[in-house]
């Protein structure tokens, strides 16, 4: 059994826009269902699919599946099954290319040409009911969709959902300041990092095995980042001079990366050695770490060189103004 119009709307009604795409897909399907039928009252041999492929050719004389796709923007495989089924339909002619089969061209055959005579009525018919219906409804639904299109092509909806979700998820990352307690996740957030892309030096054996005397006792800090009662990241300061303070130590939990946590503890470390009085903060990392030094770089870091490192695996030296 079929949902009655009402319990549809009753549905619409409930989940508002988030059911926006199947609600232009049921519009998009009615339209559809009826564009067959009045394809059928004019005598015009057209699958309603047809129509965007057609109706550019039908302004020109020859062009490429490529351009096809380009002017109408659908993908070079939808055209290409579009154009061989209306090929199969007598109603195009394929010049496939020797070289290129993506250069084939396309053009109306004779029978094509004919249905060019044939749906000038359709079209004008067609026309004047589109205008009613968009003259009696209280927005412009062209315009509508026009603007629609216009935004998800600067930035697609996958997209903005997934930033949103990104958004609203590092919302709930807490930057705590860390505790006795969280000795063995700093700890071992840092050894997990450095064992999968490096080897543990001695340097590191120094700090993360003994960073109250390392880190917090010569001045230093150490935060935490906490994303649902959990500790998933951690970052340490390095007081180097009352001046300049080291970035250092920042890990991430690979289960929870791509929701801002390093801009997050970055952040804090930057805030951190700027009330404090200092006039720049210094890092040391590594090239292959690619995501890393693009979020110093956004984090307001340049390269600079000629400090003295003790870490082998040491091949680019940040730092970043605070004055």
């Amino acid at each position: 059994m079929y949902a009655s119009a009402s319990n549809t709307f009753d549905f619409f009604a409930k989940t508002g826009n988030l059911a926006l795409g199947s609600r232009l897909r049921r519009l998009s399907n009615q339209f559809t269902e009826d564009a067959k039928r009045v394809y059928a009252l004019y005598n015009v041999e057209l699958s309603p699919k047809w129509f965007p492929v057609y109706y550019v050719l039908s302004e020109t004389n020859e062009m490429a599946i490529t351009e096809i796709a380009q002017t109408i923007g659908h993908s070079h495989p939808s055209v290409s099954k579009i154009v061989k089924e209306m090929e199969k339909a007598g109603l195009v002619e394929l010049n496939r290319g020797v070289e290129d089969g993506r250069k084939n061209t396309v053009k109306l055959s004779l029978k094509g040409r004919a249905v060019a005579l044939n749906i000038q009525d359709q079209y004008l018919d067609v026309s004047e009911v589109v205008d009613e219906l968009l003259s009696s409804t209280t927005n412009n639904l062209l315009r509508a969709i026009e603007d629609m299109e216009d935004l998800l092509s600067e930035k697609g909806f996958y997209r903005r959902v997934y930033e949103r979700r990104k958004e609203r998820e590092s919302g709930q990352v807490e930057i705590i300041h860390y505790k006795p307690i969280h000795k063995e996740d700093f700890r071992s957030l840092n050894y997990q990092w450095i064992e999968q892309h490096f080897k543990v030096e001695q340097a590191d054996r120094d700090s993360l095995d003994h960073p109250e005397e390392k880190i917090l006792v010569p001045g230093g800090h150490i935060f935490m980042a906490r994303y649902r009662g959990e500790i998933v990241g951690t970052c340490a300061m390095i007081k180097m001079s009352d001046d300049c303070y080291e970035l250092a130590k920042m890990a991430v939990k690979e289960s929870v990366k791509g929701l801002g946590i390093g801009w997050l503890l970055g952040k804090a470390v930057l805030d951190r050695a700027r009330s404090l009085g200092a006039g720049k903060v210094y890092l040391e990392s590594n090239t292959i770490l690619k995501p890393a030094i693009n979020l110093y770089r956004k984090l307001g870091f340049k390269r600079v060189a000629n400090h003295e490192t003790p870490y082998e695996r040491c091949n680019i030296q940040m730092e970043v103004e605070l004055k």
